[in-house]
């Protein structure tokens, strides 16, 4: 049995083609860079924002200045509208990613509303890098906004590393 030189050449464009996809796919990721470092990420639904943290003081712990100073500028920044956000509806679920040096060191993180005026999504994570799910009804106050803090902390010493702030605004 021998094959047709039709054959043989589409056996032979498909061959170079791929290789071509392959060698294109390697130059393109290798043009990426690494992935972003000290990122956390917001996710509603099926929506999410990431964002670098307001607060880090280069992986040394914040001392009591920076973290005061830290809560103002989210103040500032949530008024300027400069911070990363989200629309929300009460039956969708939210959830908080950080990148793997944050879920190793350990990180919590929680919003200004619920019943008790915070509302925790993760409390206390160490190893993992995502929350799971929490419905945004149990997370959101009566303004219509609502600030979302990520905090990587050490659970041993309670040292404070970097903290992110979102927004989600509900959707009317």
């Amino acid at each position: 049995m021998s094959l047709s030189t039709r054959v043989i050449a589409a056996l032979g464009a498909v061959v170079v083609i791929g290789a071509g996809t392959v060698g294109g796919s390697i130059a393109y990721a290798s043009n990426q860079g690494k992935p972003a470092e000290r990122e956390a990420t917001l996710v509603v639904g099926t929506s999410s924002v990431r964002s670098g943290p307001l607060c880090y003081n280069g992986g040394k712990p914040l001392d009591q200045a920076q973290i005061e100073k830290c809560q103002v500028d989210a103040k500032k920044a949530g008024k300027d509208k400069k911070l990363e956000s989200l629309e929300v509806e009460a039956g969708n679920r939210v959830g908080v990613g950080v990148d793997p040096d944050t879920g190793d060191r350990g990180w919590f993180a929680f919003t200004d509303g619920g019943q008790q005026g915070q509302s925790p999504i993760a409390q206390e994570v160490k190893g993992s890098t995502f929350s799971g799910t929490v419905l945004a009804s149990t997370l959101l106050n009566t303004s219509g906004t609502t600030t979302v803090t990520v905090v990587e902390a050490d659970q041993k010493t309670n040292d404070i590393y970097g903290v992110w702030y979102f927004e989600l605004h509900t959707a009317s």
